[in-house]
């Protein structure tokens, strides 16, 4: 035996996680626990950074009052639960929106079945999940529109994807004016350099925008908004 040889030969040691059922995740699963549902395994998420749930805050009031207004459906933040398909993964999008005709698919304790419209927002440990692992699942499930932002300092991209005819994602490339234009939404647009802003719009101004409210409302909005 050579001098600096061990006595004992070692191998890395692998524990297998216990796997549970997507039943048993969600009966003990608090309302307050941020977490996913894959493969039989809990993958609890990391509590989000303030720039994320700025991020997400505009979007969600931004959707929300456009959704609301034009009576098209109802816009969901996580920790809600999606149940992507019977044998797919439980994932909690940071947004979600579900048309008006697919209300049904909104259960007690979750969405059974694709959103219409998925927001997911990357953090530092989310960049994989979200543009690989997630894009797959979405895109195989049938989510029609998913849209990708990246708010982070030197990043700052908006990604979109929508499904063509064969059920493959496809990329959507905005112009010069900043302007995207939703699917889901008809008549919903809204310029990502608003998420870059270090001052981005209120949500109900840019609503109003969207909406083509008139100046006089603007202006009567504004009023208000100063007198809080």
């Amino acid at each position: 035996m050579a001098v600096n040889e061990p006595l004992i030969q070692t191998q890395p040691i692998t524990v297998a996680r216990p796997k549970i059922s997507y039943e048993d995740f969600l009966a003990h699963a608090g309302e307050d626990l941020h977490a996913e549902w894959v493969n039989g395994e809990v993958i609890v998420l990391l509590t989000a950074k303030p720039l994320h749930q700025r991020t997400l805050n505009f979007l969600n009031h931004l959707l929300d009052l456009f959704a609301r207004f034009f009576d098209l459906g109802q816009v969901f933040i996580a920790p809600t639960q999606m149940k992507l398909s019977p044998t797919g993964a439980g994932r909690e999008p940071d947004i979600m929106f579900v048309a008006r005709e697919h209300l049904e698919r909104v259960l007690e304790n979750r969405l059974d079945g694709p959103a219409d419209l998925i927001v997911e927002i990357i953090s530092d440990d989310s960049v994989s999940r979200d543009l690989d692992e997630k894009f797959f699942e979405y895109q195989d499930a049938g989510v029609p529109e998913y849209w990708v932002i990246d708010p982070r300092p030197r990043r700052k991209r908006a990604l979109f994807y929508r499904l063509d005819e064969q059920g493959q994602y496809q990329s959507i490339i905005i112009g010069a004016d900043g302007i995207y234009r939703s699917m889901s939404l008809p008549g919903f647009w809204f310029n990502v350099n608003w998420l870059w802003s270090d001052e981005s719009p209120d949500p109900q101004m840019a609503f109003a925008e969207i909406a083509g409210f008139s100046e006089h409302t603007k202006t009567e909005l504004t009023r208000l908004r100063k007198k809080r």
